[in-house]
């Protein structure tokens, strides 16, 4: 009686790959674009491609810990020490996999993990877009994601895309009831970056839901179905509202682009056999949400013992980085010092207007009722990016994990007509391209 239970596990995922293969080859396309622009960009200035993607700023930290390990620092001349206990540890551990059962340098395998991680972020990113906002949304939400005007980032030897890629499947398991899955992945996140927090808050946020949900009176029976006539998963249902009739590409019929949006959708998880106050159901999340923590709080404990600063050791290191969480309050100043003079001033409208766009399209996720993990791991991404004194110009490099923020403008895509939408995304994806080139070539992503 297992066997067809067996067989429909691969037959299921077989099924979402190629659900996916669109939105896929659309991203392969894009960032195919901004390295062939790259590369032609770079012969022209004598620069190196491959060495601007591989061993540059934090790539080079990253590689140096995947062949020496840990222990290596810069003592600079007004006193700061940049140790590479700053950087998580998951992408050198990788690369130096990479290397040993493969003639693939270090650096190689860097950049074969953000490849690879960078695909597998684009199709987390469909799964969980698909799974709210169905597929031509999710189709839209991939392509925005990639042309992210920073998104040669996505490319590089950095952990941005592996962190992704992480985050969302754990999202996205999270929201099927897959609870140590969710708790493993995030694990593992972070194990990559110090914003994996804002994955196990995530994680966190929706299995306390779904405990206090678990006390709540019991919907009697008789309750509404969804339209393809299963009953809502309880186990999801605090993340999400029941669907209503929706339109092609995930919108409701009669909704304009600035309008409310579509409510997410319904699915039963696959695999739930179970209600959700089922004492196994219990155990698998509060399993999942012992795991999620253990990656960073491991690391930075690590940290805390080698350098002999105990818990907040991890903190020590990033100071000597000048990192640290002020609230916003050095990235205001920086701000406000652009309106010193009427050359900078300009940078300062357009710094204060894309902090106004990051914190208008939350709003908007917000008010379109995304699921709850979604909107705490977005929210707690965008704060830990905003709010921290690390070096400016990271700012959006910082950003490009909050995936969930481009849901709104994904929802406004879809409704449009496919060629609409390629007239869109089209000229984006160039200007995308060249600006990554042009910031390669000239100051990076610190």
């Amino acid at each position: 009686m297992n066997d067809p239970d067996t067989r429909a596990v691969p037959a299921a995922r077989s099924r979402a790959l190629r659900r996916a293969v669109p939105a896929l080859l659309g991203y392969a396309a894009v960032r195919a674009l901004g390295l062939v622009v790259l590369a032609l960009w770079s012969a022209a200035r004598g620069t190196d491609a491959y060495t601007l993607l591989t061993a540059r700023w934090d790539a080079l930290w990253y590689t140096r810990v995947a062949e020496l390990g840990y222990g290596y620092e810069v003592r600079l001349p007004n006193g700061d020490v940049h140790s590479n206990l700053a950087f998580f540890p998951l992408l050198p551990w990788l690369e130096r996999l990479v290397a040993a059962v493969s003639p693939l340098s270090y650096a190689d395998g860097g950049f074969l993990v953000a490849v690879l991680a960078s695909l597998a972020a684009a199709w987390g990113i469909f799964a969980v877009a698909d799974h709210v906002y169905g597929s031509r949304a999710a189709v839209c939400a991939v392509l925005l994601w990639a042309v992210l005007p920073v998104g040669i980032v996505q490319s590089m030897a950095y952990s941005e895309s592996l962190f992704t890629a992480l985050a969302a499947w754990s999202l996205y398991a999270v929201l099927t009831g897959r609870w140590v899955t969710a708790g493993v992945l995030a694990g593992l996140a972070g194990l990559t970056r110090p914003v994996g927090l804002a994955v196990v808050a995530a994680v966190w946020a929706a299995g306390i839901a779904a405990f206090v949900r678990d006390r709540a009176p019991r919907v009697r029976e008789g309750s509404p179905v969804d339209a393809e006539g299963a009953r809502a998963a309880p186990e999801r249902a605090s993340f999400v509202r029941r669907r209503s009739t929706k339109a092609a590409g995930g919108a409701r019929r009669g909704e304009r682009a600035g309008g409310s949006a579509a409510a997410p959708r319904v699915h039963a998880p696959e695999g739930a056999r179970a209600g959700p106050g089922a004492p196994g159901v219990r155990a698998r999340r509060a399993l999942g949400m012992f795991l999620a923590p253990l990656g960073a709080a491991g690391y930075v404990l690590w940290v805390g013992h080698r350098t002999g600063g105990g818990p907040l050791g991890y903190l020590e290191v990033q100071a000597g980085w000048r990192n640290g969480f002020d609230g916003g309050y050095a990235f205001a100043r920086f701000v406000a010092a652009k309106f010193t003079s009427f050359p900078s001033a300009a940078a300062g409208l357009g710094l204060v207007a894309g902090v106004g766009l990051v914190v208008w399209l939350y709003v908007v996720c917000v008010r379109q009722r995304q699921p709850l993990p979604l909107l705490v791991y977005a929210g707690a991404v965008t704060a830990l990016a905003l709010c921290a004194s690390s070096y400016f110009g990271s700012k959006p490099r910082l950003l490009l994990p909050a995936f969930p923020l481009l849901l709104p403008l994904a929802l406004a895509l879809a409704r449009l007509r496919p060629p609409r939408s390629a007239l869109v995304l089209g000229p984006v994806a160039v200007a995308s391209a060249v600006y990554g080139a042009l910031w390669l070539n000239g100051s990076g992503p610190p």
